[in-house]
């Protein structure tokens, strides 16, 4: 979730109950995680229960809905007036349902759609239960745990590791909590220097961490809070063997909170492992068994290749559109749409593959702040992007299966908004979007036929009439990416220039020409520049021996060696090199 937004404006929402105290799903202390029923508990027992091992769980009273303050649900007054500076002072549905169980250190299970605020939800109580510097508690920690990090949060994507960072850490300023994010792409030294200052909470992808704390620079046999975020992408990205190694390098007596959109049956067997008596809180509408945020307006179009650039440019002209995110399905189509979007006139950010980490951060900085108000992206950022005030999402190509379509369009609608959603289907891709719109039972099993002059495009989304593909120059009013400046986050492996250039491609020799050998490391110019004298002495001596008193860059070339013509095995003539 995005932390500056307003809550009170935009919150409305209903749930199942309140959060029970002990769940039915494991009923016994130190009954294996394995012997348990085979379900987990989908609603939570009512909070009058006296007996919670008896209550029901499917009787379960409705939550009143005037929503609760993060006072009255136990949160600290440092971090309470934290949340108040960013406009934060009530709790969403699956925030009210977590809280009470995660503060008093149980472990939880936390499902609830895509946008509806699930990472205070984990946040929240991962920071007030930590050790703060500030507080009392710190001196009383042993000092080989002191400065070591407390708290780990796992995450799929560098992107979204680096927003959950930023919402813990503004979280946790009254506290002084040190937060870090660590992931791939960026230079190890700044991110080991940082451990070895001292921090109490990580928040990382899988890979980095692994990384880092198999070299000796991490050490997690401090930490006593562990938060796996969207454990149902990182089944998906393949992530589920690194969780599982990251989990053994950890205490076995810490607090476990597992968040996800989805409940796939690996994520419950990973819950049975790893977790103590999980109790799993469901956020939902009474009724609503949709996979989508009814705040979204979604619009299913059939297009054809020839027009899209065109219909694209003309629905981000449409009423009252703020931030715009766009997704396509490959890295040289996203660039090509930036490319496409920029010589019309809009202020164009990208986030895709053949960009280096810095490329990446910079298009993100520059899309939050509003000097570009459009993001293309590839589906890689689907899950990490969590901006506020992102008003339309675009699929510029139809998603691959239900699941991808879900995480784009999640990008809006967010946190009580609402949100447009316009997706354009290919005519080859009709077959797919149907097996979509069939597994989340979406009303657009034939998407309607729309070129850019369809009358549908215009009333339905509130383009002016007459608005062409190019932006008229008095509004282009945004400052553009190049205000945001680029910043040097010492890479690995990647490029910052954007896709490969004509520049980018091999020589004769097999070697890179332009500049991702430039951009390779500087071990290269340095050894250019320590070979640059005996380069020189070897050039002199050449020129010293050459007879003809040719140049020292003729001299460096290197000589053919000429065939001797003989006759009667003597030399014909004086030419011949010796």
């Amino acid at each position: 979730m995005g932390i500056s937004r307003d809550v009170e404006s935009r919150r409305r929402c209903c749930f199942t109950g309140p959060p029970r105290t002990h769940s039915p799903c494991f009923p016994d202390p130190g009954v294996p995680l394995s012997t348990t029923n085979d379900h987990l508990i989908d609603q939570a027992a009512p909070s009058g229960a006296t007996d919670p091992d008896t209550a029901d769980p499917v009787a379960a009273d409705p939550i009143p809905a005037e929503p609760k303050t993060f006072a009255e649900l136990g949160v600290s007054t440092p971090i309470v007036e934290a949340l108040a500076s960013h406009g934060i002072t009530t709790a969403f549905p699956i925030q009210e349902m977590c809280l009470g169980l995660a503060l008093q250190g149980r472990d939880v299970i936390g499902q609830a759609k895509t946008g509806t605020g699930k990472t205070l939800g984990f946040g929240l109580p991962l920071i007030q239960r930590i050790a703060a510097p500030a507080s009392d508690d710190y001196a009383q920690l042993p000092e080989a745990a002191q400065n070591k990090p407390q708290g780990l949060i796992v995450c799929p994507t560098r992107e979204l590791a680096l927003q959950v960072a930023t919402d813990i850490e503004q979280a946790g300023a009254g506290l002084g909590i040190r937060v870090l994010s660590i992931y791939g792409g960026r230079a190890y030294e700044p991110q080991i220097d940082a451990l070895r200052a001292g921090i109490d909470v990580i928040v990382g992808t899988p890979g980095r961490i692994i990384d880092l704390a198999g070299r000796g620079d991490l050490d997690l046999s401090h930490v006593r809070e562990l938060v796996l975020d969207e454990a149902d992408e990182m089944l998906d990205m393949g992530f589920l063997p690194d969780v599982e190694k990251i989990v053994a390098l950890i205490p076995s007596n810490r607090q476990t909170m597992l968040f996800s959109a989805t409940m796939p049956g690996q994520i419950i067997a990973l819950a049975r492992r790893y977790m103590n008596q999980p109790t799993h809180m469901r956020a939902s509408d009474p009724g609503d068994d949709s996979a989508t945020v009814d705040a979204i307006e979604q619009h299913v179009w059939r297009a054809h290749p020839m027009d899209k650039v065109e219909l694209l440019a003309r629905v981000l002209q449409a009423k009252d559109r703020g931030l715009t995110m766009i997704f396509t399905r490959t890295k040289r189509k996203a660039q090509k749409i930036n490319d496409d979007l920029t010589e019309r006139g809009f202020a164009v950010g990208s986030v895709h593959g053949d960009l280096g980490q810095g490329a990446r951060e910079q298009a993100l900085r520059a899309f939050r702040s509003g000097k570009v108000d459009v993001l293309v992206a590839t589906d890689v950022a689907a899950r990490g992007i969590d901006v506020d005030g992102v008003t339309h999402v675009i699929n510029y190509e139809c998603p691959d299966d239900e699941k991808t379509y879900l995480h784009r369009i999640g990008r809006t609608g967010r946190a009580g908004a609402s949100g447009v959603a316009v997706t354009l289907v290919d005519w080859e891709d009709i077959a797919r979007w149907q097996m979509i719109d069939r597994a989340l039972k979406l009303p657009f099993k034939d998407p309607l036929e729309t070129y850019s002059t369809s009358p549908h495009v215009f009333t339905g989304l509130g383009v002016p009439e007459g608005t062409t593909g190019r932006l008229p120059k008095g509004q282009r009013t945004r400052a553009g990416l190049s205000a945001e400046q680029v910043e040097d986050v010492g890479e690995t492996g990647k490029r910052t220039r954007g896709p490969r250039s004509r520049d980018d491609r091999r020589g004769s020799n097999g070697q890179r020409s332009g500049g991702s050998e430039r951009h390779g490391s500087t071990a290269s110019s340095g050894q250019s520049s320590s070979g640059q004298s005996s380069s020189n002495k070897s050039s002199s001596t050449q020129e010293s021996n050459n007879s003809s008193g040719s140049s020292s860059s003729d001299a460096s070339k290197p000589r053919r060696r000429r065939r001797r013509r003989t006759h009667g095995g003597k030399p014909t003539g004086g030419n011949a090199a010796s």
